[in-house]
């Protein structure tokens, strides 16, 4: 059931629903700062279910299937800062520009949102300003907290994707994504490919690019970060074993490519580092 009505400006997040930014491990000493634009697949409670079953807010359209549990324990094990976004990409998608097609869809792959259909520009813009603006809010506040005291940054907004799409099998166990950061890519790609049992992509499944991708864009490249995306195929991170061991494997990489950044002199100790 759709509640509230496609053109209903009232406030979107009440007392009842949760925050859209969830953190972990703020005080956390690690270089690595990670994102997850599609951890939560909640939808706020005036929007009702968005017209569609509950078969449907499990698919990968809802949300990034796996992705949360292997950002919270690869947050613990680096000590890594972590901002995620709660809400379903089907209210708002956090890693898209506003102004994109994409952001809010009337249609994600082949199923038709029935709650997105005849959206006014008012209620579009409540869901930018209540779900969206936070998360990237957040995000730019902490890039500009860790600037301001010289400490070390990467960006890496982690994410998942599906085994088939449109009936075509990816064979990719992980990948890597990028655009105009030559420094942080290659040594994950070098990492991922090192064991020799996976299929690792280089800007495959996906590509970044300004105008179908928000975070790395904004956040890692016009700060100057060094940055990247990572996306684990999802059925490797279906239950909770799959995402620890992913967790461990990227652990042991990030830590890895940190020791390399420090001896190529591309991040050094911050003061708050040295202090502790």
């Amino acid at each position: 059931m759709v509640l509230g009505g496609a053109g209903d400006t009232s406030l979107l997040l009440g007392k009842e629903d949760v925050p859209p930014v969830l953190e972990e491990n703020a005080e956390g000493s690690s270089p690595f700062l990670l994102t997850s634009d599609h951890y939560g697949r909640t939808i706020p409670r005036g929007l009702g279910d968005l017209g569609l079953p509950e078969s449907e807010m499990t698919r990968h359209i809802a949300w990034d299937i796996g992705i949360a549990g292997v950002a919270h324990a690869l947050s613990k094990h680096l000590g890594a800062h972590l901002i995620a976004q709660r809400y379903s990409r089907l209210v708002i998608d956090c890693n898209r520009p506003p102004d994109a097609p994409s952001s809010i869809p009337r249609i994600s792959e082949a199923t038709i949102i029935p709650g997105n259909e005849g959206l006014t520009r008012d209620a579009a813009e409540a869901r930018r300003r209540q779900i969206f603006d936070p998360y990237h809010r957040r995000i730019r506040e902490v890039i500009d907290h860790r600037l301001r005291n010289n400490i070390a940054t990467v960006l890496v907004s982690l994410h998942s994707f599906t085994p088939v799409y449109a009936g075509i099998a990816r064979p990719w166990h992980v990948g890597t994504l990028y655009q105009r950061d030559s420094r942080l890519p290659p040594l994950l790609l070098k990492g991922l490919r090192a064991a020799g049992d996976l299929v690792v992509g280089d800007n495959e499944p996906y590509a970044v690019s300004d105008e179908t991708d928000y975070t790395i864009p904004v956040h890692g490249e016009a700060r100057g970060l060094m940055n990247a995306g990572i996306e684990i195929r999802q059925d490797l991170i279906a239950d909770q074993a799959g995402e620890k061991q992913w967790a461990d494997r990227l652990a042991n990489i990030f830590g890895e490519v940190e020791t390399e950044l420090r001896a190529q002199g591309l991040i050094v100790p911050s003061p708050l580092a040295e202090e502790g």
